[in-house]
């Protein structure tokens, strides 16, 4: 399971670069913020990449094997409000990971995000005991929203794999997230002045060890 601090602190871009760099499938099970992009139905029959989509560009920048959304949501919102503004109702019970050797798991936002008025993500990775990699950034404000990030999963009894970070070089933030939170610090990201297949794959393949994902 891939989760984040926050919205875009790169967690699409690390979760492509994981599953190229593991040979992992990639699956987001719900995906909001389309307007204007796609209508508002499941794409769950459909394994081609609608536009605007994380799947998509996670097929672009990794080749990776993408399954469809459960859910395809219109508005630039937490899902449980661009659910109800959509007339969609999301059940967090009928959402299971399609099966796969490898398989990446990428929630919306962060890992306190609600799915309903009821259950938040980090709720659905205690229900999956799945290991999640928590994605943060590296500058200011990270060691407060990364180390509150670890103590929600926690109190849950999530499985916390380790934190994946994003950015420019900032060693004893990196350190001290990783003491304080008791947390593998699986590496670090940088910013790619060009984004594509190839520069993720060489930036993952110089900044992580494929051994730290068995």
């Amino acid at each position: 399971m891939i989760t984040g601090t926050g919205t875009d602190v790169g967690k699409t871009v690390f979760a492509a670069g994981l599953c190229g760099l593991i040979g992992a499938d990639y699956w987001k099970p719900i995906q909001s913020g389309l307007a204007g992009n796609v209508p508002n139905v499941s794409a769950a029959t459909s394994f081609h990449p609608q536009p605007g989509t994380d799947r998509a560009e996670v097929l672009r920048l990794s080749g990776a094997r993408i399954h469809p959304e459960a859910h395809l949501l219109q508005q630039p919102l937490s899902p449980h409000r661009a659910a109800e503004l959509d007339g969609v109702m999301l059940d967090p019970d009928a959402l299971t990971p399609p099966d796969a050797a490898r398989l990446v798991i990428e929630g919306a936002g962060g890992a306190l995000v609600p799915i309903t008025r009821q259950v938040l993500f980090a709720d659905l990775f205690a229900r999956w005991q799945l290991p999640v990699i928590l994605v943060a950034q590296t500058g200011l404000g990270t060691i407060s929203h990364s180390l509150t990030a670890l103590e929600s999963l926690r109190a849950r009894g999530v499985p916390v794999h380790g934190v994946a970070f994003t950015g420019q070089p900032n060693d004893d933030n990196m350190t001290t997230i990783g003491q304080i939170g008791r947390a593998r610090v699986l590496g670090r990201l940088p910013l790619l002045p060009h984004l594509d297949r190839d520069s993720l794959a060489q930036a993952m393949a110089e900044n992580f060890r494929v051994e730290d994902f068995a």
